[in-house]
């Protein structure tokens, strides 16, 4: 996969590029700097695309929110594959999946809706009450063992195991998340290099994490992997 946006020929030429190596799909990052009406985010998202047949999921956040009847143009658009929501406004996400899911359609049935909010699991099981199961998890590029343990969670309805691991686990690395903006980013590549994975800085404007801030966070994940070991026991 890939990632196009920013302006307009820059998007198209991105998802264009994405097409010719080869990639399995592209996620369509909002518009840069300024956004528009309704209308004028689905003509961006049509600018795009072009007429490339590598699938679009598009990224609705920051410039690039839709109302549900945008959203449901989108149907028009054949590539655009699916919705990744990084607005967090469940209320509004809610009205999209089912405006989507109301049009009396295959391709509206095969429309795919993911969450891609910071650290997903933590609002994972709201987002899948309203027809969102599908999500990004940050977590699983450092400690993948804790983060297929909670997708098994929420698939089976197992709360008892999903607060376990939201209380002793996610919610920690949330606050310290919280502390700096960026390290929704900066702390995922921190907690790599912990574990040995061979990877690089962060770069400006974002900020790498104090030897400190690098402390509580080996705790955080160290105590993670203790309740995940206490589990199923």
């Amino acid at each position: 996969g890939g990632g196009a946006g920013g302006a307009p020929t820059t998007a198209r030429a991105g998802v264009a590029l994405a097409e010719e190596g080869g990639a399995d799909g592209v996620l369509l990052m909002p518009p840069y700097l300024v956004s528009g009406p309704p209308r004028g985010l689905v003509d961006f998202v049509r600018h795009a695309v072009g007429d490339t047949g590598v699938p679009v999921v598009v990224y609705h956040r920051a410039t690039g929110v839709f109302t549900p009847s945008a959203a449901v143009s989108l149907l028009g658009i054949p590539s655009v594959a699916g919705l990744k929501d990084g607005c967090g406004d469940i209320e509004l996400m809610s009205r999209i999946v089912t405006g989507i899911r109301s049009v009396a359609t295959r391709r509206a049935e095969d429309f795919l809706f993911f969450n891609g909010l910071p650290t997903a699991e933590v609002s994972a099981r709201a987002y899948a009450a309203i027809g969102v199961p599908r999500y990004s998890s940050a977590v699983h590029c450092f400690a993948p063992e804790i983060a297929h343990r909670f997708h098994r969670a929420l698939t089976e309805g197992d709360t008892g195991v999903m607060d376990a691991l939201l209380g002793g686990f996610y919610l920690p690395l949330v606050a310290l998340r919280d502390e700096t903006p960026g390290f929704a980013v900066s702390l995922v590549k921190a907690a790599a290099r912990l574990r040995g994975d061979k990877v690089g800085p962060v770069r400006p404007p974002l900020a790498e994490p104090t030897p400190e801030q690098i402390g509580r966070l080996e705790e955080i994940v160290a105590e993670g992997y203790t309740v995940l070991g206490a589990l199923d026991r």
